[in-house]
Order: C-alpha cells, then sequence, then structure tokens
C-alpha cells in the first residue's frame, strides 16, 4: 500500500498508526447504501403526508399547505440530518459506511464530536454542487486523504476500518486481573518504555476502538520483540500492557 493510499498519525506515545484511507469507490458504495435507504424512508413519510394533507384539506385549505410545508423540510431534514445523526451517535459511521465497515475520524486518530458530523454534513450542499456530487469528486480527485469540501471544513477523514478482536477487551477491564504468560516471567521495563505504556494507558478512553487497538498492538509488539515472547503468548496486547507496567511499578515499590 503506497503513502497515497493510507494515512499515517504520530501519537505522543512516539507510536506510528496507519490506517488504509477509503477511496472514491467504497465512499459512493457507502453513500448508495445510505441513499436507498433515505429513499425508503422517504417514500414512508411522503405517503403519510400526503393522506394527512388529502384528510386535512377536507376540513381546511391552510392545513394541507401547512403539511406540504413540513413534508418538505422532512425531507430536507432527512436528506443531511441522517449522516449527522448517524454519525454522532455511531461514532463515525452510517447504516451504509457499518455495511462496507468504513468510519470517519479526525485527522489526529481521535472519534469524531457531533459538531464534526454536523458541520462535514452540512456542507455536503457544497459537495453536490452543480450536480450529482461533482464538487466533492473532484476534491476528493485531488486530495491526498480523498477529502471532500466538508472533510476539510471538519478536519476528518474516511477510513476503511479492520474487524477488530476482543472489541469487548477494549472497552470494558476485566473483572479478573491480568495473568502473565504461563511459564514465561517478563523482562523488566525501563523508564522510557514504562512512561510509553502509562501515557497509553492514561488516554485510552478517549481513543477510537480502532486507533485503541492498533496502538495497544504496536506497542505489544515493540516490547514482545526485544522480549523474544511470541505472538501466542499474548493474544491480548492491552492486558499484556497492563501487566508489564503493574510489574514495574510492583517491582520498583520493594527496591
Amino acid at each position: 500500500m503506497s503513502s497515497f493510499d493510507k494515512l499515517t498519525i504520530e501519537t505522543p506515545e512516539q507510536t506510528a498508526l496507519e490506517f488504509p484511507l477509503a477511496g472514491i469507490g467504497s465512499r459512493f458504495l457507502a453513500l448508495a447504501a445510505d441513499t436507498l435507504l433515505q429513499l425508503a424512508v422517504a417514500w414512508v413519510l411522503v405517503m403519510v403526508f400526503v393522506v394527512s394533507a388529502v384528510s386535512l384539506s377536507l376540513f381546511s385549505k391552510i392545513a394541507g399547505v401547512w403539511t406540504f410545508a413540513i413534508l418538505v423540510f422532512a425531507i430536507f431534514g432527512l436528506q443531511f440530518g441522517y449522516f449527522a445523526l448517524f454519525e454522532s451517535i455511531w461514532n463515525g459511521q452510517t447504516p451504509g459506511k457499518r455495511w462496507t465497515h468504513l468510519r470517519v475520524i479526525k485527522d489526529s486518530g481521535r472519534p469524531i464530536t457531533a459538531y464534526d458530523a454536523i458541520l462535514r454534513n452540512l456542507l455536503r450542499i457544497v459537495d453536490t454542487m452543480p450536480t450529482m456530487y461533482a464538487t466533492g469528486l473532484i476534491t476528493m480527485l485531488i486530495s491526498r486523504e480523498n477529502k471532500r469540501v466538508g472533510d476539510y471544513a471538519a478536519g476528518t477523514v474516511v477510513i476503511h476500518e479492520k474487524p477488530l478482536q476482543g472489541v469487548s477487551s477494549i472497552w470494558q477491564q476485566s473483572a479478573t486481573p491480568a495473568q502473565p504468560p504461563a511459564g514465561i516471567p517478563l523482562p523488566q521495563l525501563n523508564v522510557e518504555e514504562l512512561q510509553l505504556i502509562e501515557a497509553f494507558l492514561d488516554r485510552r478512553g478517549s481513543l477510537d476502538p480502532q486507533v485503541r487497538s492498533a496502538m495497544a498492538r504496536q506497542i505489544a509488539d515493540r516490547l514482545a520483540e526485544r522480549w523474544s515472547i511470541p505472538a501466542a503468548d499474548r493474544p491480548d496486547a492491552e492486558k499484556f500492557l497492563e501487566l508489564a507496567a503493574e510489574q514495574r511499578r510492583q517491582t520498583a515499590r520493594f527496591r
């Protein structure tokens, strides 16, 4: 994969994270899926409002006009609010993005906020001009990170989300303490390694799940390579780091 196909983020923990960027094809596939879902919802809304307008117009013509105006507003809200709503509550995903395994994240690798989701999707109006997402398509073609106008404004990128193993262990702490790999005593951490692990453990709660998993895995791989511990003996990278840090603290207490 070339540098044009991935986003590389240098973290404060001195760990480089790489994310595969979503291309135009995968993004438009997600958009097509979302559009079909929007059309289905719009069709239901139209049917409901048409029946309501006809019924109300029998009593008042003004009521029928207001019903039509509300329908227009609802369709506009569905077109642009749909993306902002789902990306806010689903951590950067819409149904179409979830189906195609895409996710919107910040340039820094952090999850997007509701403000970011609203801003990037309000500017879909600009991206769709003059027609058929012409402006958005042009900006994605000339952008190294496949950004449309809304992504530039909100500071976001769209990435391919790799399936994560052990997601439950990422979001929740196990009730039982981590145990060292059977028969393999962990070597002693030096000061720099302990600081790196503790920095990660302190800020992991604010990280996107994929960022958190990738960072834990990269730090664990770096330590395990020096200590010659195979991957099979450390299936949970985050627990491995917790154990290494705790062992270092316990040793320091008895000096």
